[in-house]
């Protein structure tokens, strides 16, 4: 069917129910941001396959919102189909909840999926309609019309050893149960799959790159409970979990639990990352007492522990030495005349990834786009869509590995062959824009919404802009993307040191080039004066940057110093793992600039 027809047919469900409108979020019943493919509604009935967007459709129309990252994908994506594309942000586009606001009205009905949408959104819609005496109502209407809809995940799962996770459950959720009573609260049903991995230890494959088990936990100062498939959990993982004072339930056991439980109870909720539908069974128990506030996992994992980040620093040396096999297999391959596409570079990058040891899968869809193609920030090649390589231009690589240690994310844009004055002046922007984030040197209580003008300033003095944050955090054998910190106007989370963070800076231009170059950064306190205590950045990336795009004479004396500086640790912490021809390369690509 096309995009058109299924929304037919989800008009046809809209009918049936009384609804005017139905609202279909990019969302699983963990309110993940990547999704196993049984919860890829929207993808379904928009046709759009980026990681976020919002589909609404009338009676008469038909809207999907996505942010900067996918203004140029989303209108290739939706070109003939009915869809108007709505680029978030931008002046005069109004938002998911003042298009619903305006298109509804007295006594009408908006469905959605109260077990995929959060509650935050439920409540911001609710707010919204009420003004109309309009209403929403939980109901799903995609799944029931999606044929051939892919079945839930059921990966093996496991738990991480302790050698790599650093921490044993049990210490965890005795360090969660403080912060509980520091908001007031004795319990929390954990609902993100990051959390929950982080707490127990618990990882598996049931999202597309990303190592999490489709699981809940509920904890309260005597019980954790940890509810996932038995069948799919081994005995001695059930065993020593129950060492650690967890307990196994099955998966959809949860909400029969929480209605069955009798102990008074003040249940922390955090809204942003839990559906609709527990928020309200926790509701209908007169034993619980409702405390909105945030999750306290998502900053207690954000701060890595000493054993978590020797583990990481050793995750990206593996990686350095498979992008530095990478790289030389690609150089070799274009002087040969060796044809070669976007779409072979995926291939390319498994393949050096494999030799490492520990090495479980990519951390996302490996990002490969030449030319033009790098202006969409989340290309994707695929086998039947792709460019071929040429010897002139860029070649955007952004790509990640997940290793037993810790979960990579880098970028690197390639120069294969000639390039244009213009381009090589946009790439040094770039590489000015990323020293700016790596070289900070700030007070302790900064956030990233005060910290990411470091890395825009170089772009925005030529008035250049991208329209994504600077950078976000990655999780430990987890999602590539990862909170509550990130580098972002809007980002309030202060810096601690032991957060990671991406500083990934690029310049976009339509049709025409795209630009990124991304490390990962460790926040690291610097000193303590009479002033307070300043932290700033140590780069744990460890892959040269290409320096014959750049103009030399456009950068400081400071920031020569950095990347030299950069390009000599480099080089002294992959040697010890190349061959002496892979060393030779190297050096070459990692001598100082004049």
């Amino acid at each position: 069917m096309t995009t058109n027809q299924k929304l037919a047919v989800l008009r046809a469900a809209m009918a049936r129910e009384g609804a005017a409108a139905c609202l279909i979020p990019s969302s699983d019943p963990h309110i993940s941001e990547y999704l196993p493919a049984h919860w890829a509604a929207r993808r379904y009935f928009s046709g759009f396959t980026g990681s976020v967007g919002t589909l609404v459709v009338t009676r008469q129309k038909s809207a999907l919102w996505v942010d900067g990252r996918y203004f140029v994908q989303a209108e290739q994506q939706l070109a003939g189909s009915e869809i108007e594309l709505q680029k978030m942000a931008l002046p005069g586009v109004p938002t998911v909840a003042e298009y619903l606001k305006n298109a509804l009205g007295e006594g009408e009905v908006l469905a959605l999926d109260g077990g995929v949408a959060s509650t935050a959104l439920v409540k911001e819609l609710q707010t919204a309609l009420a003004e109309k005496g309009a209403s929403v109502r939980d109901i799903d209407l995609a799944g029931p019309n999606w044929p051939d809809r892919p079945p839930v995940p059921a990966t093996p799962a496991w738990l991480l050893d302790e050698r790599y996770a650093g921490e044993p459950a049990a210490d965890k959720l005795a360090r969660l149960r403080e912060e509980l009573k520091k908001q007031g609260a004795t319990a929390q049903v954990v609902t993100r799959l990051d959390s929950t991995a982080w707490l127990l230890n618990l990882r598996a494959a049931d999202l597309e790159c990303t190592p999490f088990a489709l699981a809940w936990c509920f904890v309260t100062q005597s019980s954790a409970v940890l509810f996932i498939d038995h069948s799919r959990l081994p005995a001695e993982a059930q065993q020593a979990l129950a060492g650690q004072g967890v307990t196994v339930r099955g998966y959809g056991e949860l909400p029969a639990a929480l209605a069955a439980h009798t102990a008074p109870e003040t249940v922390l909720v955090d809204e942003a990352g839990t559906n609709y539908a527990i928020c309200s069974a926790l509701g209908q128990n007169p034993a619980f007492t409702l405390k909105t506030g945030e999750d306290p996992i998502q900053l207690m994992k954000g701060v890595k522990s000493e054993a978590e980040l020797a583990n990481i620093r050793r995750a990206h040396e593996k990686d350095g030495a498979a992008m530095v096999r990478f790289q030389m297999a690609l150089e070799a391959a274009m002087a040969a005349g060796q044809p070669l596409t976007e779409y072979d570079i995926g291939g390319m990058l498994a393949a050096e990834r494999a030799k490492e040891e520990g090495y479980l899968m990519e951390s996302f869809a490996p990002i490969a786009a030449y030319g033009p193609n790098a202006a969409m920030m989340h290309y994707q090649a695929t086998e039947q869509s792709h460019a071929a390589l040429a010897p002139e231009g860029f070649l955007l690589v952004d790509t990640g590995g997940q290793y037993l240690d810790g979960t990579t994310d880098i970028t690197r844009t390639y120069p294969l062959g000639p390039l244009t004055e213009e381009q090589k002046h946009w790439y040094t922007l770039v590489l000015k824009s990323h020293i700016g984030m790596a070289r900070a040197v700030f007070l302790e209580g900064c956030t990233g919404g005060n910290l990411d003008i470091l890395a825009r300033s170089a772009v925005w003095r030529e008035g250049i802009d991208y329209r994504c944050g600077t950078g976000h955090g990655v999780g430990f054998v987890g999602g590539v993307h990862e909170g509550p910190q990130n580098l972002r106007i809007s980002n309030n989370v202060k810096f601690q040191p032991g957060m990671t963070i991406t500083d990934e800076p690029g310049i976009y231009e339509t049709g025409r080039v795209g630009i990124r170059i991304e490390n990962e950064l460790v926040c690291v306190e610097l000193m303590k004066t009479e002033y307070g205590r300043f932290f700033g950045f140590e780069p744990i990336t460890y892959c040269p940057i290409a320096l014959e795009a750049v103009q030399p004479e456009l950068l400081s004396a400071e920031e020569r110093r950095w990347i030299n500086e950069y390009h000599a640790m480099v080089y002294t912490t992959l040697a010890s793992r190349l061959t002496e021809a892979q060393r030779a390369w190297l050096a070459q690509k990692t001598a100082p600039l004049a």
